[in-house]
Parts: structure tokens; sequence; C-alpha cells
């Protein structure tokens, strides 16, 4: 009995991990879904609900090259600016591939980037914490 507790244990670990985090300011819901596969990060970031917006995808460069993350934008273009750097933001910090979808409803797109940023940090702060809590136990 104890193999197969151990080998379920084991194939949760090996699954994506998902937050949701939201913020409210000025009035406004503002939300976020990340998910974390082992290469690569998902994030959707929203106004008011979840919904898929402009889709960026980001690469980061090989420990040894110097530059900046390669990224493009794969769908959309309402939100491009902040679709493509925070896509470049997760891929160099997380160093996996990094897709962010960015959906804004009525607030404009730079009035939003620091909202955005405050959520990306704290989906992204869940997630260590969580890997920490977890190979601790």
């Amino acid at each position: 009995m104890e193999h197969w507790d151990r080998e379920l244990e084991a194939a949760k670990t090996d699954r994506a991990k998902v937050v949701k985090e939201e913020l409210v300011e000025q009035d406004t819901r503002f939300l976020a879904v990340y998910v974390e596969a082992k290469n690569s990060c998902l994030i959707l970031l929203s106004e008011k609900e979840d919904r898929l917006g402009t889709l960026a995808i980001a690469i980061p460069k090989p420990k040894d090259l110097l530059g900046p993350v390669t990224s493009s934008v794969l769908l959309g273009d309402k939100n491009a600016v902040s679709a493509r750097m925070f896509a470049e933001y997760v891929a160099a910090k997380k160093g996996k591939i990094a897709i962010v979808s960015v959906y804004l409803d009525k607030l404009g797109e730079m009035q939003a980037q620091a909202f955005f940023m405050h959520l990306v940090e704290k989906v992204i702060q869940a997630e260590t914490e969580k890997e920490s809590t977890s190979t601790e136990a």
C-alpha cells in the first residue's frame, strides 16, 4: 500500500501548479491565473473577469548568452506592449517559456500595468512559497 502512496504523491508533484489571485483597485477587479509546468508558465491577466486577451510568448536566453529575452505577440494587438513586457519579465525571472495574456475592458494599458505587475509578483511569490513548503514536508 505504501508503494501506491509514494507513486500518487510523486504524480501530484509532477503536475502543473495553478495559482489564482485578485486585486481591487479604483473600484475594479484585476485577476491573475498562473499555471506553471515543468518547462513553461502561463499567466492570464484580466480586468473584471477571467478572459483571454492579447497573447504574447517569451523565451529566455540560455544562461551563457547575453542579451534580452526573445518575445513575440501571438494573438491580438490591443495590449501588446503589456503582454510582451510581462512575458519577457516572467521568462527572465523563472528561466522558462512564458505565455502571458492581457485583457482590459475599460482601463487603459498604462493605467493597468502597475496593478498587473503587482499580481504577477503575487502569483510568482505564492508559487515559490508553495514549492518550498512542499519540498520541506
